[in-house]
């Protein structure tokens, strides 16, 4: 057996392993703290083929940065955690992490068991929750000011696209909004060269065969198709006798009636999962109809939610009008966009659970689209997040004024696990002694400065003016985050910083694939 990242000394050190994963935790970290506030800087990313991307989106960072360190890839889970529930407050989250990890260490070091530190630890994260979920600000609608206040914050301050993400949570509505399976940063497409827009509808990223008619139709029958347009097909082996190939033919007669059935239901927009057999393709060609070819299984199920539209298999198409006239969604307008190169389906505004939004971001270049595309994720998860679970001053305001009630609890916690509440209570302060610190301030001052305003003024929301370096209210000036953002990113920041702390020691892993005879 062998320790990783062991040199020769560590095994006489008891802390080795903890102090190695708490510096590449603290390396990790530093990647992405820089970038926390309204002062905050972006980070360059290189690729090994000369490839750049600049952005101050931790996830994005932390996603491409290249890290071999067990306890730092464990850290970035942190990120991605919170990426994949919430959606946002990703570098808040990392930044606390790091914090409970760093503030973890140095009491062990001093002699506190690691596993008393753990407890303490869990023990003030759900006080701290608790304390937080006290002072959330419920959302009363989308009008509710602080809601559009909080998708400013969360968009940087980029006025156009707040406007886009807020006009689509107006087309999606509050009941699809606090939908748990529904995303609205799923609804965001990128493009270059392109204006920003919101519609009701959604983009097929392929593009149709192409007809001789205008690639326009209003009212249009929508067929979806989980299969190929193809006839039934026959084994090779029964296509070689004379027998076979008469049902071949037969075959062909079926699927050339089948396509007329379409054509004479007025059907002008076909679907499909899969491919098109060229006689179908030329038919469609002949006739007008618009065809879609190898759709994904996620944009079919959307194209049926959005027009009503019953998916089915190719032997379906055997049956007759009135049996297949029940399957059919509608659009009120299906088009081809040649400037996006994207085939647009409005949505049917009479159609049940429709409420299908499209939300292009544009710009000119590829570098500059995908950092808007980034920013309007981020607003528009921080919405849906404000919508289902309320808002917190931001700026690491709240996190402040909880860490101080928790010094007040730690007071009177009797056993060791006091240590580990200190831990959290001292992490808690990270991210506004960070976001001041980018701001050019010295973060120990001005914080003492921020929680006297908010014991003087007996509100939480106090905060430094990233400016000027005056005290102002956060919440009356709309600096808020949502709150499950904040929720989520402690929670699974104390969850990642108890498991760095309990570990003792790094073992390499023979190779699964090696021989057992090989020596330990």
């Amino acid at each position: 057996m062998s320790q990783a990242n062991q040199s020769p000394g560590d095994g006489d050190d008891r802390h080795s392993t903890l102090i190695n994963n708490s510096n590449a935790i603290r390396a990790v970290t530093s990647a992405v703290e820089g970038t926390l506030g309204p002062k905050g800087l972006d980070v360059m990313l290189v690729g090994p083929r000369g490839e750049v991307v600049i952005t101050n989106d931790g996830v994005t960072i932390l996603d491409k940065m290249d890290v071999s360190h067990p306890a730092a890839r464990l850290l970035i889970q942190v990120a991605r955690a919170q990426q994949e529930k919430i959606g946002d407050g990703t570098t808040t989250a990392t930044v606390l992490a790091g914090a409970l990890v760093q503030e973890g260490v140095a009491r062990i070091i001093k002699g506190v068991p690691a596993s008393k530190v753990v407890e303490g630890i869990r023990q003030g994260i759900e006080m701290a929750l608790k304390l937080l979920s006290e002072r959330i600000r419920s959302i009363e609608g989308l009008e509710d000011p602080l809601l559009a206040r909080t998708v400013y914050v969360a968009g940087r301050e980029r006025q156009d696209i707040v406007q886009l993400i807020m006009e689509a949570a107006r087309k999606s509505g509050m009941e699809r909004l606090r939908d748990p399976y529904y995303h609205l940063a799923d609804d965001i497409t990128a493009l270059e060269n392109a204006e920003h827009e919101v519609f009701e509808g959604m983009l097929l990223r392929q593009k149709p065969l192409m007809t001789r008619d205008h690639l326009s139709y209003k009212d249009a029958k929508v067929l979806v198709l989980m299969d190929a347009l193809e006839p039934d097909q026959l084994d090779e082996e029964v296509m070689t006798t004379e027998a076979g190939f008469a049902r071949y033919m037969d075959l062909k007669q079926v699927f050339a009636s089948d396509l007329e059935r379409l054509r004479d239901m007025s059907v002008k927009l076909i679907v499909l999962e899969k491919g098109i057999h060229p006689d179908a393709e030329q038919f469609c060609l002949d006739h007008g109809i618009m065809v879609v070819p190898r759709v994904s299984r996620a944009d079919l199920k959307q194209v049926c939610s959005m027009t009503g539209a019953v998916p089915i298999r190719r032997a379906a198409l055997h049956k007759e009008a009135q049996m297949l006239m029940p399957v059919l969604g509608s659009t009120p307008l299906v088009s081809y966009d040649e400037s996006l190169a994207r085939v647009r389906i409005h949505a049917n505004a009479g159609q049940n659970g429709s409420k299908a939004v499209t939300v292009i971001v544009g710009a000119s270049t590829s570098e500059v689209v995908g950092e808007a595309a980034r920013i309007a994720g981020d607003a528009a998860s921080a919405l849906q997040a404000a919508v289902r679970g309320g808002v917190l001053p931001g700026g690491g305001t709240s996190e402040l004024a909880v860490s101080y009630e928790l010094e007040r609890c730690r007071e009177t916690q009797k056993g060791m696990e006091a240590f580990g509440i200190e831990a959290v209570s001292a992490a808690l302060r990270k991210p506004m002694s960070q976001i001041l610190l980018n701001a050019g301030y010295n973060p120990l001052e001005k914080m003492e400065e921020v929680r006297a305003a908010q014991i003087n003024s007996g509100c939480d929301a106090m905060g430094m003016d990233c400016d000027t370096g005056a005290v102002i209210h956060y919440e009356e000036l709309g600096i808020l985050d949502p709150a499950p953002v904040k929720l989520h990113g402690l929670r699974a920041a104390g969850e990642v910083a108890a498991a760095v702390l309990r570990i003792h020691h790094v073992i390499k892993m023979r190779d699964a694939a090696g021989s057992d005879n090989e020596p330990y």
